[in-house]
């Protein structure tokens, strides 16, 4: 009997992880996809696929941005929220964690990113160990959090059209790279995708 060729085995294999049936015995099937593979639920809106292309791209082109390059040490990045000026929905930090995971994966620590969002919790822990609450304040010198090197923010813009036929969304997603010292924006990239046809998903 012969062999199936291993291309035919590697496709099958890559066929099978791509989608697979999860049964269950309560309920209806659940189909498990890739986070990058476009689902038969899909609409006009922002969607997986699109942010696990746009934030790969966008990783790319800050590793090869001249700020970051060519940098002396370890700048450190803060992030910032974006603005949203779509009528979808969306939570507008998961673009920017999406991009700052490649980023921590692929930037062989170049980059340093600082954890912002959880300045208070931080204070609190830092005030704890000064009062001699917890152990640690001996260590701790003066206000150590670290002042950021560059911001990154993002804008999302859309222009969106409605008929008989269906409906129509472009959305235009900038991201920038930006001196906090003197608002110069350092990079700036972008991605745009353009979906037509009947609108009848709810985002969430």
């Amino acid at each position: 009997m012969k062999q199936a060729p291993i291309a035919l085995i590697a496709t099958a294999l890559l066929s099978t992880l791509a989608c697979t049936n999860i049964n269950s015995p309560n309920g209806p099937s659940v189909t498990e996809l890739r986070p990058g593979e476009r689902g038969f639920v899909a609409g006009l809106g922002i969607e997986s696929q699109d942010l696990v292309t746009i934030s790969e791209k966008m990783a790319r082109g800050i590793l090869g941005a001249e700020p970051i390059a060519n940098a002396k040490g370890k700048p450190v990045v803060v992030l910032e929220s974006i603005d949203n000026d779509t009528r979808f929905p969306i939570d507008n930090d998961i673009f920017l964690t999406r991009i700052r995971v490649a980023l921590t994966g692929n930037a062989n620590g170049k980059i340093q990113f600082v954890a912002r969002e959880h300045i208070e919790k931080l204070e609190a822990e830092r005030d704890r160990k000064l009062a001699g609450q917890v152990t640690g304040g001996e260590k701790i010198k003066g206000n150590q959090f670290k002042g950021a090197d560059f911001i990154l923010t993002g804008t999302f813009k859309a222009i969106s059209s409605r008929g008989n036929a269906g409906a129509s969304d472009y959305i235009l997603y900038t991201f920038q790279l930006i001196n906090p010292d003197n608002s110069d924006i350092l990079w700036e990239g972008f991605h745009e995708i353009k979906k037509q046809g009947k609108d009848d998903v709810t985002y969430r």
